[in-house]
């Protein structure tokens, strides 16, 4: 089913669908997110953010129940085959004001390696860059080890996996505006009509759902384990 969505001009392997979630799913989420209790939010420099599903570790994710507004989107994602036969089983989700982004950075093996990624509210470019080789600089040389961008337009979903996950580091600029250069967009093709050369995309608030599967879950249950605490 992601075949048809086969982004084909960059290293393997990228698919893109643009409204994969209604305007109202959007909304909903939306809603749902800002609805979630303030102790599950955790503020960093550049960002908030939500742990859903269990917090990954090397020694293995202690689980917890994900709620239905989010398990929906995890059985679409599902269904569509992305994690093979394997449900998601964790999703992080990160609030970005305009002019917030992330360093380029690769996901790690505490999961498997193929993430999916559903953008709420604004687009965003996602940058890629070629891994830092021995003895550079990661400041001095970001903008020469730069590839390409994909387009994340809200509503859509991203999947990443083989080289594109395992050895590029993708990011998020911290800027408050982007230009559409084509050559730069590798899924520009299936846009549709939506942009020109030149544009420039003002960024709003960004609410990204990353939706993965951790395959290293211990078997303790979260909520057990506080109930025993309380005791």
């Amino acid at each position: 089913m992601l075949d048809a969505h086969l982004v084909t001009n960059c290293p393997k392997t990228c698919f893109y669908i643009p409204n994969f979630i209604s305007k109202e799913e959007e909304e909903q989420l939306i809603q749902n997110v800002y609805n979630s209790p303030k102790p599950k939010w955790t503020s960093l420099k550049n960002r908030r953010l939500q742990n859903w599903g269990g917090l990954p570790s090397l020694k293995g994710m202690v689980q917890e129940e994900i709620p239905a507004w989010l398990n929906t989107q995890c059985r679409k994602i599902f269904d569509l085959g992305v994690f093979e036969d394997k449900m998601p089983n964790h999703i992080l989700i990160n609030e970005y004001l305009a002019g917030q982004g992330i360093m380029p950075h690769e996901d790690g093996p505490m999961y498997y390696p193929t993430v999916s990624t559903i953008s709420l509210g604004s687009h965003t470019f996602l940058d890629f860059y070629k891994p830092i080789s021995e003895g550079e600089s990661a400041e001095s040389t970001l903008e020469s080890r730069y590839m390409f961008s994909i387009l994340l337009e809200p509503r859509s979903l991203v999947v990443l996996r083989d080289d594109m996950y395992k050895v590029y580091l993708h990011g998020i600029k911290e800027t408050n505006q982007d230009l559409i250069v084509s050559k730069k967009i590798i899924n520009f093709n299936k846009l549709g009509q939506n942009y020109e050369e030149s544009d420039i995309l003002m960024r709003q608030t960004r609410i990204s759902l990353t939706i993965r599967h951790v395959p290293k879950v211990l078997k303790v249950n979260l909520s057990s384990l506080l109930f025993k605490n309380k005791k």
